[in-house]
């Protein structure tokens, strides 16, 4: 093994692993030097003992201590997508890796940005060659990618001297979505009562027949249409059109100055409290943010991914080539899934304004800011 080789095992080895005296344990070390200090004045034999049994104590707890520490694994369980301002549970499975000795009072810790988040982990015993899965609740203040570099566990077993701590690189990235907040019920009505012309004829629950097709296993039988079955002599299943199904596309800008970066940061929680409220009645949704398109689709997984679409986004600077995308991916005069469009625009230029042509409504800087004051 070579020198730089040895150096870097020792670095690596001290940044692991720390350890400090708690208070009891300074008090206990300063009476053990006190007792050492009386058995050499006196050459009591009796001192001498005590003196002995005082550190073996050290040394024991010392030793038992690491042990605690010294070969655990870890392995985390997270959500691919958590929400801003909302509690997510997270999970992290202990595995003593120990062939005989079980771990005894450790605390678990994750590290992010070199500080240590109490999470209020804690492994009263651990036998050897088991595993404990811990939960703990996770707010996440802002969007965006969230980082932990790894755990801490730390112990005072077994007599509280020494805090012994060890470091265990398990890196996590979550990516956080923005949050979601209440709308007025009047402007959500307002917003959806205006685009009703644009109606998508979909199956779904209505009255108004949408298609007959051929009976399959599990359809309901109250919705086998006789008349059509005794002419073909084929079963068939009447499907009724979806009422009000209207389909949304945003367009979010994500261009602004610094000093509207707060604005921009409202008006991304306002596009996703607007996709939320909507998915929650199957609209068929669409986003478009930059170059990024979400298409048009409906349901929990497409919400999920044009919520994915406003954690990444950034804000840009005006005054760039690139900065009207958004406004060009599509032309809502020949785009079929266009449907009814709605731009959210926290600061806009004169070149703006030609590229929104044709959209159906715009959400400018007033608006945005009275419908997230409470935000």
């Amino acid at each position: 093994m070579t020198p730089s080789s040895i150096t870097s095992r020792v670095w690596q080895l001290l940044t692991r692993r720390s350890i400090r005296l708690t208070p009891e344990g300074t008090r206990f070390l300063l009476f053990t030097v006190a007792i050492g200090v009386a058995a050499i004045n006196t050459g009591n034999n009796l001192f001498y003992l005590l003196l002995a049994m005082m550190l073996s104590l050290v040394i024991i707890s010392g030793l038992l201590s690491e042990q605690c520490v010294r070969r655990l694994e870890f392995h985390r369980h997270l959500p691919d997508l958590i929400i801003a301002e909302e509690p997510a549970t997270m999970s992290v499975v202990v595995i003593n890796r120990n062939a005989h000795l079980p771990v005894f009072s450790v605390n678990i810790l994750d590290v992010s940005a070199n500080q240590d988040l109490e999470r209020g982990l804690f492994v009263p015993q651990l036998p050897a060659q088991r595993s404990i899965v811990l939960s703990y609740p996770l707010l996440a203040s802002a969007r965006g990618w969230l980082h932990i570099d790894g755990i801490r566990a730390e112990t005072l077993f077994p007599f509280g001297l020494f805090l012994k701590r060890a470091f265990y690189r398990v890196d996590a990235h979550v990516l956080v979505g923005p949050p979601i907040k209440p709308l007025s019920l009047r402007f959500v009505e307002e917003l959806v009562s205006d685009g009703q012309g644009l109606s998508l004829p979909r199956r779904g629950h209505g009255t108004q027949l949408y298609n007959l097709r051929l009976y399959r296993p599990g359809d309901d039988s109250r919705a086998i249409h006789w008349m059509t079955t005794a002419r073909t002599s084929q079963l068939m299943v009447r499907e009724t059109e979806a009422e009000d199904q209207l389909r949304v596309t945003i367009v979010l800008s994500t261009v602004a100055p610094d000093e509207s970066d707060r604005l921009f940061e409202r008006s991304v929680t306002l596009v996703a409290s607007i996709l939320w409220h909507l998915s929650r009645n199957s609209y068929p949704l669409r986003l478009i943010v930059n170059d990024q398109d979400s298409s048009l689709g409906t349901g929990s997984d497409h919400l999920l991914s044009m919520l994915r679409l406003l954690a990444l986004c950034t804000r840009r600077k005006p005054g760039r080539a690139e900065d009207h995308t958004s406004a060009r991916m599509f032309d809502p005069a020949v785009d079929a899934e266009c449907g009814y469009t709605i731009a959210v625009m926290p600061w806009s230029d004169a070149a703006w304004q030609g590229q929104m042509a044709g959209i159906d409504r715009i959400l400018r800087r007033a608006q945005i800011e009275e419908l997230t004051h409470a935000f």
